[in-house]
């Protein structure tokens, strides 16, 4: 059985988060920098065994696509044509930031350490993924 990693997609960063072979536990895997996703989505799924990969879809309250879904958009052609055989799903990703924050909170982070966007945007990944995981 392989992994199933999880893309909390962002303009500037992505958090990335993957599961245990079992895929039992969801864990932060990284923060990349966007503009580096495709170059790190290629090393690590031609040495890891991945099962899936899922990919939030961002959404406003009222269920309307959020704006960052257009970027995405792009970036799911670019990614099945390099990846055309990789199983890919979306989840609906609403609120993952809000708990990450609450999460980060709970924690006992201090102020400064929780205002590490590239942490908020990791532990959201994990959030997706662990939701997922927890449907499943």
């Amino acid at each position: 059985m392989g992994r199933i990693l999880a893309i909390d997609y962002g303009t500037k960063r992505t958090g990335i988060a993957v599961t245990d072979e079992l895929q039992l536990i969801a864990s932060g895997l990284t923060t990349v920098e966007t503009k580096d996703l495709m170059p790190f989505l290629n090393k690590y799924l031609t040495s890891e065994n991945v099962d899936m990969v899922l990919i939030g879809e961002p959404k406003q309250r009222d269920g309307t696509p959020s704006e960052v879904e257009a970027d995405i958009q792009k970036f799911l052609v670019q990614f099945s044509a390099v990846f055309p055989n990789q199983l890919t799903e979306r989840v609906d990703e609403r609120f993952t930031s809000k708990m990450a924050f609450q999460t980060m909170i709970d924690s006992g982070l201090k102020k400064k350490q929780r205002q590490n966007k590239a942490l908020l945007d990791e532990i959201s990944a994990t959030i997706l993924l662990q939701a997922y995981l927890n449907r499943k």
